[in-house]
């Protein structure tokens, strides 16, 4: 059987009281998608509320302008069919997939940490020593599971995310409902990171952590070393 791994989305489109539209960075999805999907694995979208997933339009550009990933990703119907009718997280069973993968984009931000489907994702993977990934605010879904213990899965654990210096370059410091990388650090992580924009991901034992939409590549190719299917 090839590897299975639950790749979890926001199902929120709008950034708070703002207006502002937001989502899954589609990069952040396209990427490890089609890394994960090209060696062989299976991959299953979810998302907090099921149903379509919102792509940030921020993201994306009209067909042809894109670059190759995005151009894929937006040809590409069995994918854009799972987005439209993604699995409600807590409707599904975390010990039929290999792995668990957050796509980040600002979306997540809001429905990720309070989702108590997708905090009990997080902690039967966690319990059962399946791998846990996510690309930049994808991490916001490691933020509420916690261990067998009690006590935070990020606590001692070298971690990634989306970095304050970035939120704040990107002008949404204020916007955000709280800065992840300061919220990593609360919670016992190691944060480490890289220079606004560049690529960084870093792995310790089942979380693999990656900053920004230039880690995803990176991020997926932890994860296809984690199952074996790659040398690292």
């Amino acid at each position: 059987m090839p590897p299975r791994i639950l790749m979890i989305v926001t199902s929120n489109a709008r950034m708070g009281d703002t207006g502002k539209p937001t989502g899954v960075w589609a990069e952040e999805l396209a990427t490890p998608y089609f890394a994960l999907v090209d060696a062989g694995v299976e991959v299953e979208l979810a998302s907090p509320a099921g149903g379509p997933a919102p792509i940030d339009p921020a993201s994306l550009k009209d067909k042809g302008e894109n670059e190759a990933v995005i151009e894929r990703f937006l040809a590409d119907t069995t994918l854009q069919n799972r987005i439209a009718a993604t699995r409600k997280v807590s409707e599904l069973d975390p010990a039929a997939y290999d792995a668990i993968f957050f796509p980040g984009g600002h979306g997540t931000m809001w429905d990720l940490p309070t989702d108590a489907g997708v905090k009990s994702a997080v902690e039967a993977a966690y319990a059962n020593n399946k791998i846990i990934a996510s690309v930049c605010h994808g991490a916001a879904g490691l933020v509420a599971a916690t261990r067998p213990d009690g006590k935070p899965i990020v606590q001692g654990k070298r971690v990634n995310s989306f970095t304050d210096a970035e939120e704040a370059a990107a002008g949404l410091t204020q916007v955000v409902p709280f800065p992840l990388e300061t919220r990593l650090r609360e919670l016992g992580g190691q944060f480490e990171g890289a220079p606004n924009w560049q690529a960084y991901a870093v792995r310790d034992g089942q979380l693999i952590t990656g900053q920004n939409p230039q880690s995803s590549a990176r991020v997926a190719q932890y994860v296809l070393e984690a199952l074996g299917l790659v040398a690292p």
